[in-house]
Parts: C-alpha cells; sequence; structure tokens
C-alpha cells in the first residue's frame, strides 16, 4: 500500500534548543514535502488482540460441541466459567511480541502462535492438575480445542489482515535513511509485503541529488539531520537505516546524532541472497555477528522434514484413492494415450528421477510445440522466458482441467514416498534447464524437489524462469517445518482460485 503524501511545502528551522545534546549540526532551513503517518499500531494490536480472543473462544465452543454431540451432558455454563482464561492467551500472544503493530513473517508468526498457544493449555493443564479444579472438564474438550486454536487463530488472523491491511490505521509507520538502491528496494519490498506492517512514510538521504523526488510515490524529503524533526511531527518511533556501503564510523554517527528519538531502528546490512528469515545474532565479546545455518542441510531438520514427508504422503494418499480412479477414467476416455506422464527430472544431489504426473498433453506434444516455435516468434519469446505458454496446443481438455487444480501432480506422492521428491520444495527442473539456472543450481539440487513450492504460491506459472530459481534459493536458505506448513497452507489456496495456471 502507498501512503499519498500532502504536497503542501513548508519551512522547517531546527532551533538550538531542539537539537540533541550530543548533536554538533548546525541550525539549518529545509524545503520538505509536508507528510501524513496515519498508522495507529496501537489499534492494529486491539485488533489483533480482539480477534485472537475471539477465535480461541469459537475453538472452545466447537470442542465442547463436538465432544457432546454424541451423547447427552453438554452444558455450556460449565465451560462459560472458564471464559475469563481468554485473557491468559492474550497475555502469552503479548509475550511473544504479536501485538507490536509490525509482523513478522508468515512462518515465523505461525510457530509463535504455536508455541505461545501450546504453552497456554500446558500451563492450564498443569494447574488442574495441582489443584484438582479439572476434575469437573472433560480433557477430551481441553485436547480438541488445543488442536482447534492452533488452526483457528493463524486463520483468523489472515482473515482480518486480508480485511483490514490495505487500511491507512493498519501497521506502523518507518522512516528510512537512505535513498539509494538499498532504500527504493526496501519501499517497493514493504509496499508490495503489506502484512508485514511496516509502511515506508518518508526517505531522508544527505546526497542533495536524491533529495525532492520520490522512490514508489514515497517523498525523499531531506537531509538525515532532518530524522529527529519529522520524528516528533509525524509520531514514528520505527526507522530504518539503508545505507549498506556507509562506513563503520559514519553508521555509529549518523545513529548517535540522529537516531536517538527512535524506539526502534532496523539496519538493512548489504547481504541481499543471504539465508534471511532464521538468522540469529551473535555477541562475540562486544562484536555484532549474524550465524547463518543451510537448515535443510544439517542431518536433524533433514529427518524431520523426511517423517512430515512420509506421514502425510500416507495418509493424504489413502484419503485421495477415490480421485486418482477417476481421473484416471477421464483421462482414457478424453484421449489415446497412456494415464501417466514419465518425465526426467533432476532431483537432489542431481540424481535422475522419473517424475510421475498424470497425462495432460496430446501424445505428439514435442513434436507440436517445435513446429509452434518455429513459426511463431511471439510463442518462441515466451517460451523462452517462462519455459511454459499460457495456450498451448499440446494440452488436451481434460488436461487443461487437471492442470488449473494441479490434479496432475498428484501422482507425484508415489515419488514421495520413494524418496525422489518433497511435498514442499524447489521445482523439479529439466537437465536442459540447469545453464539457464546458472551458479544457483549447486544450492537448489542439494534439495529434494518439491510437488509445490514457493512458485507455486507466489504466482505460479505468470512468474518468469529467473524469478522461480530466486524463489528456490530463498527456500534452500530458509527452510524450516514453519515455512513448509505455510507453503501448504497457500497452495490449497492457490489451487482453489487457479490463478497462474496455465
Amino acid at each position: 500500500m502507498r501512503l499519498v503524501p500532502l504536497v503542501l511545502k513548508e519551512r522547517i528551522i531546527e532551533p538550538e534548543g531542539e537539537r540533541p545534546k550530543n548533536g554538533n549540526f548546525t541550525p539549518a532551513v529545509y524545503e520538505v514535502l509536508s507528510c501524513e503517518n496515519k498508522t495507529r499500531p496501537y489499534l492494529t494490536g486491539a485488533v489483533l488482540l480482539a480477534v485472537d480472543v475471539g477465535a480461541v473462544g469459537v475453538a472452545f465452543a466447537a470442542a465442547v460441541a463436538l465432544r457432546y454431540s454424541f451423547g447427552s451432558g453438554l452444558n455450556f455454563s460449565t465451560y462459560w466459567e472458564l471464559s475469563p482464561l481468554l485473557l491468559l492467551f492474550s497475555i502469552f500472544y503479548a509475550g511473544a511480541k504479536l501485538y507490536s503493530g509490525t509482523m513478522f513473517p508468515p512462518p515465523e508468526e505461525l510457530r509463535r502462535l504455536t508455541y505461545a498457544t501450546s504453552a497456554v493449555f500446558l500451563t492450564l493443564a498443569v494447574f488442574a492438575l495441582l489443584t484438582q479444579t479439572g476434575m469437573r472438564y472433560s480433557r477430551g474438550v481441553f485436547f480438541l480445542a488445543w488442536g482447534l486454536a492452533l488452526v483457528a487463530v493463524p486463520l483468523a488472523r489472515a482473515a482480518i489482515r486480508a480485511l483490514y491491511v490495505s487500511r491507512p490505521w493498519w501497521g506502523r509507520g518507518v522512516l528510512i535513511l537512505g535513498a539509494g538502491y538499498t532504500g527504493a528496494h526496501l519501499v517497493r519490498t514493504l509496499q508490495e509485503n503489506p502484512q508485514l506492517g511496516l509502511k515506508p512514510i518518508a526517505l531522508l538521504d544527505d546526497d542533495p541529488v536524491k533529495q525532492k523526488r520520490e522512490l514508489h510515490g514515497v517523498p525523499v524529503v531531506g537531509a538525515c539531520a532532518l530524522a529527529p524533526k519529522l520524528a516528533r511531527r509525524l509520531r514514528l518511533s520505527y526507522a530504518a537505516v539503508a545505507m549498506p556501503g556507509v562506513s563503520r564510523a559514519r553508521l555509529v554517527e549518523l545513529l548517535g546524532q540522529h537516531g536517538w528519538p527512535f524506539r526502534r531502528t532496523l539496519l538493512i546490512p548489504d547481504l541481499f541472497g543471504f539465508s534471511s528469515l532464521w538468522v540469529t545474532s551473535r555477541d562475540l565479546g562486544g562484536i555484532l555477528g549474524l550465524e547463518l545455518r543451510e537448515q535443510l542441510l544439517l542431518p536433524i531438520p533433514m529427518l524431520v522434514k523426511r517423517t512430515l514427508d512420509l506421514v502425510l504422503a500416507l495418509v493424504g494418499g489413502l484419503f485421495i484413492l477415490p480421485l486418482l480412479g477417476l481421473i484416471a477414467l477421464a483421462i482414457k476416455l478424453d484421449s489415446r494415450g497412456p494415464v501417466f506422464y514419465r518425465s526426467e527430472r533432476m532431483g537432489r544431489d542431481g540424481h535422475r528421477f522419473v517424475a510421475l504426473k498424470f497425462r495432460s498433453m496430446r501424445g505428439d506434444g514435442e513434436a507440436l510445440l517445435r513446429e509452434l516455435l518455429q513459426r511463431d516468434p511471439e510463442k518462441r519469446k515466451e517460451y523462452e522466458q517462462y519455459h511454459k505458454l499460457t495456450s498451448d496446443p499440446r494440452v488436451t481438455p481434460v488436461g487443461r482441467l487437471l492442470r488449473a487444480w494441479s490434479l496432475d501432480e498428484l501422482p507425484q506422492l508415489w515419488n514421495v514416498l520413494k524418496g525422489d521428491m518433497s511435498l514442499v520444495g524447489p521445482r523439479a527442473y529439466l537437465e536442459r534447464e540447469r545453464p539457464d539456472m546458472g551458479e544457483k543450481s549447486n544450492l537448489i539440487l542439494k534439495v529434494r524437489p518439491g510437488i509445490t513450492g514457493l512458485w507455486q504460491v507466489s504466482g505460479r506459472n505468470e512468474r518468469t524462469f529467473g524469478e522461480r530459481v530466486d524463489m528456490d534459493v530463498y527456500y534452500a536458505r530458509n527452510w524450516s517445518v514453519w515455512l513448509d506448513f505455510w507453503i501448504l497452507a497457500r497452495t490449497a489456496t492457490a489451487v482453489l482460485q487457479g490463478k497462474g495456471a496455465y
């Protein structure tokens, strides 16, 4: 979302009395664009608190109804006495910093919600055991409520965020110091990801060439010395320093002189392309260090991921067996040829394997593709950019339906059980695509390819080949169980919408 600044010009004079005690800049006159900060982080937190309490309350009510649905003895008034305990959830969520007005990335938010929710139920269980007050209540209700709350609270938050994320008051305003490439990239990223809750209000830069202009609709209003004044006028408590090229001495000086009014300051280092989701800061005798871990190259995370793949693939496969039979019958009735399409792909460590899919193309598809690309330059250009075609003449009528709902990929559950693939991971690339992947293939091919992945939930085939490769690199560097759960949930939404499917 873009906050549109006012165009009224105003002269700001820094009087002597408003300078910081240890500051050394001289009084100056600045021509700036007057900006508005309509964000209200406390209102955002209050809305989320109300949603969380409501979602937990619904989970408890549903648990009571399910527990007593096959028998007698349902008495909501008995459990209504526990309603004050709902505030306990908000206390634990607040302790997990889930009401700060800025949001965590979805996988991190899911992790914090899961831990905090489980901690509350564990606390209630221990209290009931020690005081014997839990004898009046069904243990089944609490187990059901726990499971339902783990699902209901993240869903409720996602729904309320989708409803209000575009409102001017949602989130927290941020002042960005640095109007170069990094600052512009940060503005665009925050605007493209409004769910993070950080809304750029203005930028500052000491380079006169970069002043008095806009970056993605956000004005560069003057030099960095304006930061304290703007912080007070616009009630900003959050700043981001996007100057990775400045020296350490200049950065320390900048924060000391102009960063003192901000309660929180975000430093953007020049580490693009590195792991970013689960980086850990380390204090090395007064030296700041960032610990990066390649999660999927560690034995325990690999074991956890493989265990989840096996359990979910087995359970899911049993549920969809009737659907697989119906799809196979539809393919045979629609066109001549085999039910399954077998394609050799590159797996982990470059290992070749045969990926299974339901056949969605005609048998002479490859010859048809070569003929089309030779006679149609526009189609050839599209195929070179996306490695796919929007109107592919090779696809059968049933195949088009299968692709729109991603049903053609269901047989790959067999590849997951065999260990060739994972439920979530990078794309399963063809050998001929490896030169286009460049050096990034070294990291991507360290991970099992997935039936779904970030490319699936981020526009699917609307993304260029290069963008899909970058997303696969991001996944490989930032993997966690929570990222997989989030991608699986987003996959269901993307498939139901049919967005970006060819």
